[in-house]
């Protein structure tokens, strides 16, 4: 095939090397200058700014009567449509629940059933991290995910800042146990202050606690899966038949009768205590009660018939549930920032950034906290409004600033789930577990007390925005970060918990004990450098693998280019793209030989062969 034609006469070669000559040194010399002013330009420009959300569009007052209807009109179906997906995204998380509850929920079982292992306070901690993880029952892991898939734009702010709106919840969690768990540990001040809060009631058993959240999404999450997660109790209570039960649900009515029957047994003595007992035929005969399940009507979810083991279903489940969840975040990111544009957006934006007049400016953040308490009480979920935040941080809509309080609001209402099944157990179990629930009460309130009223103390956000400037930089490092926080580390640590306290200690305080070394010379790098030696006042004297990430960038970027090239050529498309290639250029060729080649036609020809 010819070669493309060139639109500008060729430089010889000598005067081109001339000229990049002159350009090199040029480049040399003032190198230094745009180091200087690229420096400047980024003390000027900061990424966590909000941006000017300005009207584009035309005005209310400029519409005519059509315009008016018609905007009117697209404005419910979007508000229409945006509510069906928010409903179909709710629906995906609880089928994504059972997903892991499927796949992993009788190992969590034989994890509760295991005193030796929940007496080690460490051990338990990560084991609530894993469980947690697995049946994707709070908002940490769901956030992250949302971030990353709602913020998949070329927009590296908006991933930055939405990276970091969706792990500032992490930080204040990890911070809180860092400084709580050892205290509870030492002190028991959780123990003791919620002891004295159940002594202090008189507690009796109470009604099932109504879902409201359930009500709405069981209509259709029924028809898909429906399980039975008493399975999960009975293993974690030690009840080995539960073990051959399946967590699939078949049977949604039954009826339990109890008949006295006549049985057979060994000697007298194992007559039952007030029930006749008598001999026929050398053999002893007694009656007692036995109970029989009655099966009256199957479930109608789509699974009834299946007949697949656990594990298959719950893999289903995952990659539909996963599939519906990005789907849905996709099209409410998109279908939000249609709609929060112009006038709305800027109202909304002032509305939720604004705070009380001084000297009540402090307020604002504590009012911001109720909200975020309430609205998660009403929906009765933090992952959903978590995961509501999430994309509106990202556009730029909510600042992460604000976004801190309204998550630590929704901290406290996912305690109040909790607390309403405690409630409703039985009175044997009533006291322990509405205990155990207000530790998760008090532990979010100490958090709060602690990493939030003093400024300076907010230091989750601070390490939620290095982060986000991490992951906007490499966006592979967020996918990194949430496998090694919720899986890798807590298996680690697991693991040592398990080999006993001497490991664990001997492994874990010097670990401990170098990280944070590193975070304080760091700071003291960025901060008083002079008070260091000259060979620690950067990390250049390591490898640079060691402490940067830009040679890992290339090795991962490496490799997606490559098993990228290697499946596309497996799966032969490889060749399809090189024929569509040659015809797109062909067609090129013919529009640059037509006498009407325009200046665009030009650059679309260039645009095509690039």
């Amino acid at each position: 095939m010819a070669p493309l034609p060139q639109t500008h006469p060729t430089t010889p070669v000598p005067e081109l090397d001339a000229e990049r000559a002159g350009k090199d040194v040029a480049e040399k010399e003032s190198e230094s200058d745009s180091e200087s002013e690229k420096s400047e330009q980024e003390q000027e420009f900061d990424p966590w700014d909000l941006p000017e959300l300005q009207d584009t569009g035309l005005k209310w007052s400029e519409l005519d009567t059509k315009g008016k209807v018609l905007r009117v009109f697209r404005s419910i179906v979007k508000f229409i449509l945006l509510l069906c997906l928010l409903y179909i995204f709710v629906c995906s998380l609880d089928i994504l629940s059972s997903a892991f509850q499927l796949v992993g929920g009788k190992a969590a079982g034989d994890i509760f059933q295991d005193n030796a292992v929940l007496s080690n306070p460490v051990a338990g901690l990560v084991i609530g991290v894993l469980v947690t993880v697995l049946v994707q029952s709070s908002s940490t892991s769901t956030s992250i995910v949302v971030s990353m898939v709602s913020s998949g734009s070329g927009d590296r702010n908006e991933f930055r800042r939405a990276f970091a709106g969706a792990t500032v919840h992490d930080f204040f969690n990890w911070l809180s146990v860092l400084v709580l768990l050892p205290l509870e540990v030492a002190s028991g001040y959780l123990y003791k202050l919620t002891k004295l809060v159940i002594d202090s009631f008189n507690l009796q058993t109470g009604a099932d606690a109504p879902d409201l959240l359930k009500v709405i999404t069981e209509p259709l999450t029924k028809n898909i899966i429906e399980l039975d997660t008493s399975v999960i109790r009975d293993i974690a209570t030690g009840d080995p038949a539960a073990r051959n039960k399946s967590l699939v649900k078949i049977w949604c009515k039954t009826q339990d009768i109890t008949n006295l029957v006549n049985i057979t047994v060994p000697d007298i003595i194992n007559c039952t205590v007030g029930a006749p007992c008598w001999e026929v035929d050398d053999e002893i005969w007694t009656q007692e009660n036995q109970t029989e399940t009655l099966y009256l009507k199957k479930c109608k979810h789509m699974f009834v018939y299946a007949n697949l083991p656990d594990l298959a279903v719950g893999l289903i489940l995952l990659a539909l549930s996963l599939l519906a969840l990005c789907t849905c975040l996709i099209l409410i990111v998109k279908l939000l920032n249609s709609m929060l544009k112009g006038q709305v957006a800027v109202v909304i934006k002032k509305v939720l950034n604004t705070d009380f007049p001084f000297p009540f400016s402090w307020v604002t953040g504590y009012l911001a906290i109720i909200v975020g308490a309430g609205m998660t009480f009403i929906v009765q979920s933090s992952s959903v409004f978590t995961s509501a935040i999430t994309p509106l941080v990202g556009i730029g809509v909510i600042s992460i600033e604000r976004a801190y309080p309204l998550t630590l609001g929704s901290n406290i209402g996912t305690t109040t789930t909790a607390i309403l099944a405690a409630l409703a157990s039985p009175g044997e179990t009533l006291a322990n577990s509405l205990q155990i629930s207000l530790c998760h009460f008090f532990f979010n309130i100490s958090g709060i007390l602690l990493w939030y009223p003093i400024p300076f103390m907010r230091i989750p956000i601070r390490l939620a925005k290095a982060l986000g400037n991490r992951t906007a930089k490499y966006r592979w490092f967020a996918g990194l970060y949430l496998i090694l926080c919720f899986i890798l580390l807590p298996l680690i640590v697991l693991g040592l918990s398990i080999a006993g306290w001497q490991v664990l200690v001997g492994v874990g305080v010097p670990v401990l004990a170098f990280a944070i070394l590193v975070i304080i010379i760091s700071i003291v790098q960025k901060r008083w450098p002079r008070f260091l030696p000259k060979i620690l006042r950067s990390w250049d004297f390591l490898p640079k693998p060691l402490h940067s990430l830009k040679p890992w960038d290339k090795v991962v970027v490496s490799s997606m280019v490559f098993c990228r090239t290697r499946c596309c050529c497996c799966c032969k498309c490889c060749n399809e793209k090189e024929k569509d290639d040659v015809k797109a250029k062909e067609k090129s060729l013919e529009m640059y030989d037509n006498s009407a080649f325009t200046v665009d036609d030009e650059a679309k020809v260039v645009a095509t062969h690039l």
